[in-house]
């Protein structure tokens, strides 16, 4: 990590430790300037005049002087390795020093023992470098205000390229993501490494926020397995209660969009959705972080979505209205309503979709003038499907799961009203910056929410009529 910076001669290397130190043509105040340095970068020592080192800048291919107070001196031996592990360390928790704490992890790897690197030293070093490579895309995703702070931050992302540290960056939502690229993680998970470290390098490898969004369903899902396989090389018996449960949130995340993208696939799906439910269900709430509550939302979103998966395909009832999906154009799906004397060529409804289709989830009210079905669009966005009986014709109208960009949510059915003149609709959704979660009475003449709330005990008819099947499988209730 250091080919970029050799160190020839005898009196060793200085690493930048402040923002904006000066290269200077001569060893005092009034001296020209030859450069702007920024923390992390790493200077040859030729010298000492009064109170300034004499370096060399190989990036700049310059040399100057520049004030022994503003960097941090080091010979790159094994002796000074645990020093420079524990600075290491403290720089873990200090947001902003990321490219000092970089160059300092590249100092650690470069003077200690090859048994040290190779060893959990080496593990912990290599999983604090990708800690503070990746804590600095994400400052440089967020953005910075105009003027010195993005000047900063370009230069530190710049100090960490010349260590090898490398950034991808995509498109999302009309705003730039920067992403540490997780060589560092990577290796900590080939190497004897604690398992809180393994954690942390699993967590930072499988973030959906950085994966590439213009990747093929193909290539996607075999990103997909692997961020599987990364996961499951954490021993969590280990690890302390709230990183167990981040980890099993991830894991529930990955395996019900495993779920979904194997029924695309046409293979087998019910192993990946049970595993799903499984490890979302394994998460104690009691030991949750506060600021893991967003992911367990979003983690439960993804299984509710997907959940269908676990149940397998039913047969058609024997009598009253029942749905059939039959293929439509390339990559269609059609879905027909037929009854006893209806059947799928002349069905009494019928709609065309490019999304997943759950058959098994269709529920008939006990009037049989309307019919529930769950349509799967995206990986983590599922929708309802109401077909109504209105005079002798059928209709079709699509409940989202809110009316945002389609992001993460579900809408879906809870029950039936008796009389026929009413569903019970429960909602979750995250999208453009939202976040909500609802329990609805929805008029199956107009669909408009006659009563709502965020509690499902608030409202009787979620506590008189609610589906069975849905009590018993929804996490909505979680």
């Amino acid at each position: 990590m250091l080919a970029s910076a050799m160190i020839a001669a005898s009196l060793g290397a200085a690493i930048v430790a402040t923002d904006q130190a000066v290269l200077r043509a001569a060893p005092r105040e009034s001296a020209p300037q030859q450069a702007q340095l920024w923390q992390g970068e790493l200077l040859e020592v030729r010298g000492e005049r009064l109170d300034y080192l004499q370096v060399w800048d190989h990036a700049r291919e310059r040399g100057g002087y520049v004030k022994a107070s503003q960097l941090r001196r080091t010979g790159l031996t094994s002796a000074e390795a645990p020093e420079l592990l524990a600075v290491l360390r403290f720089l873990r928790e200090a947001p902003g020093a990321e490219s000092l704490g970089i160059g300092i992890a590249a100092a650690w790897l470069q003077a200690a023992p090859a048994e040290a690197v190779r060893g959990g030293a080496g593990a912990e070093a290599l999983e604090l470098l990708g800690t503070l490579a990746d804590r600095l895309a994400q400052r440089a995703s967020a953005g910075a205000t105009a003027g010195r702070q993005a000047q900063a931050l370009s230069a530190h992302l710049e100090t960490a390229g010349r260590y090898g540290v490398k950034f991808a960056s995509y498109e999302q939502a009309g705003r730039i993501r920067i992403c540490y690229d997780g060589d560092a993680f990577r290796r900590v998970l080939a190497l004897p490494a604690a398992p809180e470290h393994k954690a942390r390098a699993a967590l930072a490898l499988t973030q959906p926020d950085c994966m590439d969004p213009a990747l093929q369903p193909a290539q996607r899902h075999e990103l997909n397995l692997w961020r599987a396989s990364v996961l499951e090389r954490v021993d969590t018996a280990a690890l302390a209660p709230h990183v167990r449960n981040r980890i099993a949130l991830r894991r529930a995340s990955v395996w019900s969009t495993l779920a979904y993208e194997h029924t695309r696939r046409g293979e087998p799906a019910l192993p990946a959705a049970e595993r799903g439910i499984a490890e979302l269900a394994s998460v104690r709430k009691g030991e949750l972080a506060e600021e893991d509550q967003a992911s367990y939302n979003d983690a439960a979103m993804r299984v509710n979505a997907s959940r269908w998966a676990a149940v397998p395909p039913i047969p058609l009832p024997a009598s009253g209205p029942a749905v059939r999906v039959q293929p439509g154009q390339p990559g269609e799906t059609c879905v027909l309503l037929v009854d006893a004397t209806h059947d799928a060529a002349r069905p009494l409804a019928r709609r065309c979709t490019y999304a997943l289709v759950w058959p098994q989830s269709a529920s008939v009210n006990r009037e049989g003038n309307a019919l529930a079905l769950a349509v799967q669009p995206m990986e983590g966005w599922r929708e309802l499907w109401l077909f109504r009986r209105q005079g002798r014709q059928w209709t079709i109208a699509v409940l989202p799961p809110a009316t945002l960009q389609p992001e993460l949510g579900y809408a879906e059915f809870a029950g039936w009203v008796p009389g026929g003149q009413q569903v019970l609709v429960a909602r979750e959704a995250r999208g453009e910056g939202r976040y909500r979660r609802s329990y609805e009475v929805v008029g199956l003449d107009s669909l408009a929410t006659q009563r709502q709330s965020g509690e499902a005990s608030a409202l009787g008819p979620f506590q008189r009529w609610p589906d069975p099947t849905w009590k018993r499988m929804s996490v909505s209730l979680r």
